[in-house]
Parts: C-alpha cells; structure tokens; sequence
C-alpha cells in the first residue's frame, strides 16, 4: 500500500495515519464472555487490551434476564451430570459431548466465583443460599423430574453480571478501548492471526493492535432478521470478519426464535416467566403446550414452544384481531411474587405492550433470540477448522468465545439460561489456555507489510460509497428476507427462493452510497460496515439451512421433518467467497465422547418432552 510524507497509509490517494498498539492478548468483544477472558488474562499478568464499540455495561449480556444454569441443589437435589444430560438432549445431539461435560462439570464453580465477587443474586429467604428457578428443558435423574437449576437476580441476571465482571476487569488494571469498531483481522501467510485493526468513533483515527491472541467475543447476529430480541448493535462483526479472512463458521443454520418476544416490540419477556408459573394459552382459553409436550407442557425447550405457538397461529387458533399471536399468562401469580422476582418483565410489558401483567395476559411471538451457530472452537476457546485432514487444527492466534463462538455446547437447540454459564465457563477457559501458551511481555514479530490494506480499502470503499442505495433500505431488504424465507418452519423450496433473494441483496452492496464522508462519529459508515457484516452471515445461514435437509432442534424443515442421524449428526462449515458470494461446504463429526469416565456418552433417542 503506497505511503504520503508522513509514513500513514494511503489509499485512493487519502491518507489514514495509524497508531500501533503491542498487547499479549486483545479481547473483541465486552460482554460476560469478553470480560471474563480479560479478566483471567490480566490476573495473571498478561498485558490486556478490550476493544469494544459500546460502553462494556451496555454489551448485550446486561438484556439477559432469566438466569445462569448450575448444579447446585439450593432449591431440590442436583448433578451436573444431569445438567449435561438435558444439554445434550436440547441441543438434539449435535452438541459436543466433551465440551458439554466440561461447561455442566465447571457450572458451580463459576457461579459462586461469580457470588464472591460480588454478583447480587436472589435469595432464599430461609437460608440465604443462592435463589434457583426452573427453565425449560432443565429435568433431574435424567428426564424424570423437574429441575430447579437457573440462578437468578430477580430477572436482570445479565445486568448485574456485567457490572460485576466490568469491576472485576477494572480491579485487576485491564485496558479497555472504549467505542472502538473493530474492522478486520490481521492474518499472516501462515495463518496465523496477529490482532485487529479498529476504527475509533469519536475522533476517527485508525488504529492497530498486535497480539499474541486475539479473542473474539462479539456476540450474535441478530439482526439480519426483522424481528429480533437482540440490541440493534447484536450485528455479529466477528463471525463477519472470519468469514473475510477465509475461514469458515459452523452450524449457521440453527437459529433460535425465542417463543415469547412481545408482539409487535420483538422485546423479550424471559423463560423465567414461565419458570414462576406462567402459561401460554390460545384463542379458545386452552393451555395448548400439554397437547405438544405432555411432561414439560410450557417448559418444554425453546424451539419446541416455538413450533407449537407457530402451528397453533396457522391453525387459526391465534389471538388479537388478525389471530397472529399468543397469550402469556402471569396474571394468576401473586403480585408479590412479580414485583420480587420479574419486576423487568412487568415494565418492559407496560411499555411495550400497554399491559399490566397482574390484570391481564401479555401478547407474545416466536422472535429471532439466539445464534447457536458461529466460530468453530474447542474447550479452550481456541478457533479451529479441516486443515490437511486434521478436523480439529487450531487456527494459531484465535480464539472465540460466547454467541459469536460454537463450541458447540447448545448443537441444535440451546436451552435457556445456558448461554450465560457458556460464558463465564470458556472465557475462564480462555483465560487459562493463555496463560498457558504466552509468557507476560514476550517480544512481537514484525506484522506483515500490508497488515492494514484490506481493513482500510475495506473502510476506504465504504466510507466514499457513492451508489444509489441507501444502507438502510437493502439492510430492510436483507432482515425481510431473512424473517420471511429462514423463520420457524422451513421448506426446500422456501429456502431456494430465499437463498437467490439474500444473494441478490448482498449483490446490491457495490450499489451502496454512504452520504457522510466523514471519520468522526459516523453512524452512516458504521451501519454500513454493520451491514456488511449482516449480510455475509445471512447468505451462509440462508445457504446452509438449504443444505441441511433433515430436521434437528430449531432448524424445522417441513419437507425433511425427521432427523436423521446416519447423515446428518454432523456439524456443517461453510465458506463464504467474498468477491462472488458462492457458499462452500465440509463437515465436521461431531464429539461423540466425554473428556472423562465419571460420565458415559449419552446415546441419541428420540427428542420429546
């Protein structure tokens, strides 16, 4: 990339002067996972630097609200080895056995570490020991009883999980890098990944980060879909920026709807609900979930309920004016109990849906909650992909972790109040891997020559758009297909029709036009390069669910309505060819073993609550 005078990059002729930064690890992402891998990394004295384009207690993580799962018998007898059980039962056994029993093994610990540091959780009134709540699909003695297993603070668990990690991070002196967008990754020729370069919002200056690891925490896609529960920042940039470094995502097809976001907000009202008492009814008053799941009835797993409010609506059996949705029920529980226990949900519904939950039932539907799929990687957050026949090889330099990451401890289907303890479980485990791989203040090679072009011609090209298509318009595009062609219940046909429409959105990119040229606060540019990072994981996700021709968790294909485990219990890596949009395939098995014998490898059998 030629250079002006002053030694700043050039491209086009426009100059971008760099400030080079030298970290052991960098951390992408400041959410719970985020934070507790910077945690664990500076507590044992490795040189930490967390980017992150949002203040860190307003990531994602702070809109969690039922609670994290862990095996403690507070509330009724437990075992992790049952919690295991029900993940991989709800992940429809395409999660990785090993690294299930390593999450469901390590849950307690994290939890009262999280308790020691100062997270405020909800209380048992008569001991004081830790408040748990049941959550759908969580049983004990292996599908025979009803667990009691979610840790809750009332239903803002995230938020004060945030908190608590954030003052952690700050007490052991981490760096954060505070409204920083995060571009590219910087790849070597061996394939190794050097850091990350990022734009900083408030002043526009380039910035570029050398590490030894680089950890990606970014969370989620949400909102390539139209309705969603996620923030409108839940845009997936570190799925996005693997994808342009040319390795592959896994499982992009599993997308879970959410069975009740507020109808019409997409806001969510949490699974706890449901765990305190709730239930669902239809236009007729019935309590349908007992015809779908006889044992769990309204706690059954989330893409369970989903498909069954989904039926009931295109039967007819919808309520409101256009019988397009369902009723939530808590107005039956006492008062007390939902201002002391879900006092969020009870004012997120006044606000949102003009309800008061003690009076009357709230209106609900199926929304886009969470992505199962993501950035392939072991137990110990480290990225990998099929390298010379090698289906595990550790991609050197990267790790992931959280929404953005696959571990995969939730296959198919994740159950509710397991993607907290996700979390907080690999990003210790990430922390502990680097402390074993990097020693404090080890020297840096020199990063390649054209370390920064592909992130500035990419910034360059999108900041000088000059097109006929306003971001917003092909992003509205993008979601509307999404939401129509990739929803709860799918079809072959849907699905093809759908994957030329998405492609044809993300052919409209080179028609972009961005209308401010400027560096400083540029929320045109960032929903731009947002967009583009949407877009390339909504062709993968169209594509590999067109691919995947069986049914299995939240991935429901009408005409392939069984699952098949002969051809399919599999986990799917798909390329993206960035320049002509072609999706590519490969497989890899999934772990159909444990990391220890205290526990036998759980059998597959039919799926049913």
């Amino acid at each position: 990339m030629p250079a002006n005078g002053n030694g700043a990059p050039a491209v086009n002729g426009r100059a971008y002067p760099i400030e080079d930064h030298a970290y052991d690890v960098v951390v992408i992402g400041a959410g719970g996972s985020g934070l507790r891998a910077t945690v664990g990394c500076s507590e044992v004295g490795l040189k930490t630097a967390c980017i992150t384009k949002v203040f860190p207690t307003r990531s994602h993580t702070v809109a969690a609200q039922g609670g994290i799962a862990a095996a403690l018998g507070n509330m009724s007898e437990d075992d992790w080895r049952w919690h295991m059980y029900d993940t991989v039962k709800g992940s429809d056994w395409l999660g990785d056995q090993d690294a299930i029993e390593y999450m469901c093994r390590h849950a307690p610990a994290a939890v009262y570490e999280l308790e020691h540091w100062g997270l405020p959780f909800s209380r048992r009134e008569e001991d004081g020991k830790i408040y748990q709540r049941p959550f759908g699909g969580m049983t004990t003695h292996y599908g025979k009883g009803t667990a009691q297993r979610t840790c809750a603070a009332a239903d803002r668990t995230g938020h004060a999980m945030l908190h608590t990690l954030y003052g952690a991070a700050l007490k052991h002196k981490a760096e954060f890098f505070i409204e920083y967008f995060a571009i590219d990754l910087i790849m070597d020729d061996d394939g190794r990944c050097r850091g990350v370069v990022a734009l900083k919002l408030d002043d526009g200056t380039i910035h570029r980060f050398s590490s030894h690891m680089t950890i990606i925490a970014t969370g989620g896609y949400g909102r390539a879909y139209l309705s969603c529960t996620g923030a409108h920042t839940q845009t997936g940039d570190g799925n996005a920026m693997v994808l342009r470094a040319g390795l592959p995502l896994q499982d992009m097809e599993f997308v879970q709807f959410h069975p009740t976001g507020i109808y019409g907000a997409g806001c969510l009202i949490t699974e706890g609900s449901r765990g305190e008492g709730g239930y669902l009814v239809n236009s007729e008053g019935e309590r349908f979930m007992e015809r779908y799941a006889p044992s769990a009835k309204d706690l059954a797993s989330r893409d369970v309920v989903s498909r069954a409010m989904t039926i009931e609506i295109r039967e007819g059996r919808g309520v409101g004016p256009k019988k397009d949705h369902i009723f939530l029920h808590l107005d039956h529980l006492d008062p007390k109990i939902l201002h002391e226990r879900l006092p969020g949900i009870s004012e997120s519904a006044r606000i949102f849906a003009g309800v008061d939950v003690t009076r009357e039932p709230i209106p609900v539907l199926p929304t886009v909650h969470y992505n199962m799929g993501g950035i392939a990687t072991n137990y110990h957050g480290e990225a990998v992909i099929n390298k010379n026949g090698n289906v595990d090889y550790i991609v050197p330099g990267l790790m992931a972790l959280g929404e953005a990451a696959c571990v995969s401890v939730h296959g198919a289907n994740r159950l509710g109040s397991n993607s907290l303890i996700d979390l907080v479980v690999f990003g210790r485990a990430a922390a502990l891997r680097c402390a074993e791989l990097i020693q404090p203040d080890e020297k840096h090679s020199d990063l390649p020559k054209d370390s920064a072009e592909r992130s500035l011609s990419r910034l360059d090209k999108f900041r000088h758009a000059n097109g006929s298509t306003a971001t917003a318009e092909l992003r509205a595009r993008m979601q509307t297909v999404m939401q129509t062609n990739c929803a709860v219940f799918r079809t072959g046909e849907i699905l093809q029709e759908g994957s030329k429409l998405i492609h044809e959105v993300m052919t409209g990119v080179s028609d972009l036009r961005v209308f401010d040229r400027s560096l400083v606060w540029n929320t045109d540019l960032v929903e731009t390069l947002e967009f583009d990072n949407l877009i390339v994981q909504a062709v993968v996700t169209m594509d590999s669910a067109g691919n995947r021709t069986e049914s299995r968790g939240a991935h429901a294909r009408e005409d392939h309505p069984d699952r098949d485990d002969k051809e399919w219990m599999k986990h799917t890596l798909s390329w993206l060819d960035i320049k002509t949009g072609k999706v590519s395939f490969d497989y890899r098995p999934v772990h159909a073993y444990t990391m220890t014998n205290e526990v036998q490898y759980i059998e597959p059998k039919a799926r049913v609550y």
